[in-house]
């Protein structure tokens, strides 16, 4: 265990500064948490608490604080989430390992570790990494609650699942019916008292989720920021909105921002089961999800007859809970959908690898165990040929390599060769590599480069996300902004040194100056923050140096921020051009006759 977590560590810590601030949009408000407690708390985008991030702010919260106690710079950023990543693999051996023992644990582990989409997403600063670790931590409190139907711990688990909201928002909650599923069926205790507990946990999830949502209603608009994405500057309509029902109904739905119903083909692929195993999101997730499936139907078949609190089949119950809701819910969202939001499926196919792997190789002397685990091995080499086909050009003997590999170990385990002397070990090191070769090459590629932008992806190609808004990885730094621009800003003393229309063009600026610029209109430049009477507020108080033309930031339109701020300022101010930027001095307004 302590080498896998060095392992895992060592991956995940491995080149991490080669995607400098990552995500701008969240750089942008994590620096501006260093140099205001207030934007800290709200996950603002400025230290002046103009308008927050279109996500609630834990995650935020977790790189802020690093922030303050190491200065804001990459690393600092992003250790906390790769910290993210090591603990969860630690959680997710913890908590297979109590129900299944401490083979099944390891073997989850390091499928987690060694999934591509965690390595990226474990090396990024985007909310997913909290989540993940969140998620883990209450499917170990559930599983410590199974074993002695301990109040208690299906607290916490609710707790853990709460915190997961004021995160990720409802994507938090597609992990609850497998939790709630396990623990009626499998808890050693009666069933009155079983659904007594789950009620007791599902009130825990409402107090540790709605006391952020309530301090963001009760806390007088006039001296919060407005709350990015939503369309009334509410906490939880942004949570059922447009990162809730609008992700999954698209339409009106995600009008806050994203794109609405063409998000999900736009980013995904058609919605359908067959969407995880597509082109967006294939070689993301699925590399072990067939063997995952086939584990599940196995186990549950098997353990038909097993008396009701079967610690094998809670397990199964549990995790495959976890991954069909979660599975069917990303295949079939018509909303803003990106292929890394997987990251939450993979904790899952994990477990059901392990459990299925491990129980159905102790069962091998029953010839339909053979057949099963013959059936998912042979499911993953083919599988991961084909993966490993549709990028046909990065390390062609691989996929060749793999499903020799798998053949080999297929046939020896159908005609029996572990039965001979001293040779299950072997075998049993052969079944592990053929299957785990494939997805193991393609995230430790993955982890060895650097990926920026709003939506990376996994594999051997470095690039900044669609939008760019990331700057080149290895530099540090934010997008591109000319030195000039930047030298300027930098030269400021006023409250915010400049604006700029959306999160693409301000973060770059925020980020490679160290000052404060609002984001006009918050991610999308749709929203109504700041405005334009607050913003001529704000000029007529002094506290805005600079008005930067140009950039929307990235989806939507204008619902009366940009737009309007843009036409009054060129309306009352001399534009200059500044390292091919246009610039307004707003300390500097046209004299009218």
């Amino acid at each position: 265990m302590a080498l896998l977590l060095l392992v895992t560590a060592v991956l995940y810590l491995w080149n991490l500064g080669a995607s400098g601030y990552a995500n701008d949009f969240y750089a942008m408000a994590v620096q501006a948490g260093t140099k205001s407690w207030e934007a800290l708390f709200f996950g603002s985008l400025d230290p002046g608490n103009v308008i927050t991030v279109d996500k609630p702010p834990a995650a935020m919260w977790l790189m802020g604080l690093s922030g303050r106690i190491f200065g804001f710079n990459t690393w600092s950023m992003l250790v906390p989430e790769a910290l993210c990543g090591v603990a969860s693999v630690a959680l997710l051996y913890a908590a297979v390992k109590r129900l299944s023992g401490p083979a099944a644990g390891l073997l989850a582990g390091a499928a987690l570790a060694f999934t591509p989409v965690a390595a990226l997403m474990f090396k990024f600063n985007n909310p997913d990494a909290l989540l993940v670790l969140l998620e883990v931590a209450g499917a170990y409190c559930t599983v410590r609650a199974l074993e002695k139907a301990s109040t208690k711990w299906l607290l916490l688990a609710g707790v853990a699942i709460g915190f997961g909201f004021i995160t990720k928002s409802l994507a938090a909650f597609l992990v609850l019916p497998g939790f709630a599923l396990a623990y009626l069926v499998a808890a050693p205790t009666s069933l009155g008292k079983r659904i007594a507990q789950v009620v007791g946990a599902g009130v825990a999830v409402l107090v540790s989720a709605g006391w952020y949502v309530a301090v963001v209603a009760l806390w007088p608009t006039s001296s919060r920021p407005y709350i990015g994405g939503s369309t009334d500057n509410s906490a939880l309509e942004l949570a059922f909105g447009y990162n809730g029902l609008g992700r999954i109904f698209g339409g009106e739905g995600n009008r806050g921002g994203g794109t609405g119903g063409g998000g999900g083909g736009m980013f995904g692929g058609s919605t359908g089961l067959t969407r995880m195993f597509g082109a967006s999101f294939g070689s993301e997730v699925s590399w072990l999800l067939p063997a995952a499936l086939i584990a599940l139907v196995a186990g549950l078949w098997f353990t038909r007859y097993a008396a009701r609190t079967d610690r094998t089949r809670a397990a199964l119950l549990l995790w495959g809970g976890w991954t069909l809701v979660t599975g069917l819910t990303f295949s079939y969202m018509s909303g803003t959908i990106h292929p890394y939001y997987t990251v939450a499926l993979a904790p899952g196919i994990a477990a059901l690898v392990a459990i299925g792997g491990v129980e159905l190789w102790r069962g091998r002397h029953n010839f339909g165990a053979r057949i099963w685990l013959a059936v998912m091995i042979a499911a993953t080499g083919v599988w991961d040929f084909i993966l490993l086909e549709r990028n046909s050009s990065w390390q062609p003997w691989l996929r060749y390599l793999a499903l020799v590999l798998t053949a080999l170990v297929v046939l020896a385990l159908l005609f029996g060769l572990d039965r001979l002397r001293n040779t299950g070990v072997v075998l049993a090191a052969g079944v592990i590599c053929a299957v785990m070769l494939s997805p193991v090459a393609y995230t430790i590629v993955t982890a060895s480069l650097g990926h920026s932008g709003s939506i990376p992806a996994s594999g051997p190609v470095s690039a900044s996300g669609f939008g760019g808004m990331g700057g080149p990885g290895g530099s540090g730094r934010g997008g591109e902004s000319s030195t000039e621009v930047i030298s300027m800003l930098k030269a400021t003393n006023t409250k915010w040194s400049a604006a700029a229309n959306g999160s693409m063009s301000a973060a770059s600026l925020a980020l490679n100056s160290d000052t404060a610029v609002i984001a006009i209109g918050g991610f999308n430049g749709g929203d109504p923050a700041p405005t334009l009477e607050q913003f001529k507020q704000y000029v007529a108080d002094g506290d805005i140096t600079y008005y930067i033309s140009g950039g929307t930031g990235g989806f939507g339109g204008d619902r009366g921020g940009s737009g309007s701020i843009a036409s009054w300022v060129e309306q009352n101010y001399t534009a200059t051009t500044v390292g091919g930027t246009t610039v307004y001095d707003l300390t500097k307004p046209l004299s009218r006759s």
